[in-house]
């Protein structure tokens, strides 16, 4: 059973991680090493790489895979927009969005809840490769492979973010701009890679420049 997550103290004065769930099994689903992270996604590319291979020329992979991640970019910002910062006043809706979002907001940079389980990673991208199949078929594969590409740089600029000082290049200004979700306005700066996707809807936090 889900319990309410606190923060405390450890004998060493360092802060512990926020508990979930009771139960010890539940529990160590919530988190994710970046190294069994790889081992994931090098896994599901690979069965996605296997599934569509022959079915299209080799440009006509290449654009699917773009269309793939063109949808992610669109995922990306959806999902953390309307279901991670969703208003639910009972007690079951703030429970859920506690555990699925609400606990990184509480402890932004624990590095093993930086990047998605994959017991719900998988859920999600296995959920989305089934509706690609069943609108447009075997093809639905090439298009997974972009989604799932889109999906991986998305956890891992996450985890980045959140764990390493960058401070110039791209890299840096994509830490900024989710650094301003976290710090400034919690109702904007929902994407994490396609930060253009702000702007255009209108939810960019505007720099103190601006």
């Amino acid at each position: 059973m889900p319990i309410t997550g606190t923060r405390h103290k450890g004998d060493s004065g360092e802060e512990q991680r926020i508990r979930l769930f009771r139960n010890d099994f539940l529990e160590r689903t919530t988190t994710v090493s970046p190294i069994a992270f790889g081992i994931t996604w090098v896994c599901m590319l690979a069965l996605a790489t296997y599934a569509s291979w022959g079915l299209v020329t080799f440009v006509e992979s290449v654009g699917l895979a773009l269309l793939g991640l063109f949808l992610w970019s669109l995922f990306e910002y959806a999902m953390h927009r309307f279901v991670f910062h969703m208003k639910l006043t009972s007690n079951l809706g703030r429970a859920f969005l506690f555990l699925s979002h609400g606990n990184h907001h509480t402890q932004p940079n624990d590095a093993l809840r930086n990047l998605m389980p994959p017991l719900i990673s998988i859920a999600i991208n296995g959920t989305v490769w089934l509706l690609l199949y069943l609108v447009v078929g075997p093809i639905s594969s090439v298009i997974f492979i972009g989604f799932g590409i889109g999906y991986v740089i998305y956890d891992s600029v996450h985890y980045a973010v959140h764990q390493f000082p960058l401070r110039h290049g791209l890299l840096g200004r994509l830490k900024r701009h989710h650094i301003r979700h976290h710090y400034a306005r919690e109702e904007g700066n929902f994407s994490i890679t396609a930060i253009f996707w702000d702007r255009v809807f209108g939810t960019e936090v505007a720099t103190k420049r601006r």
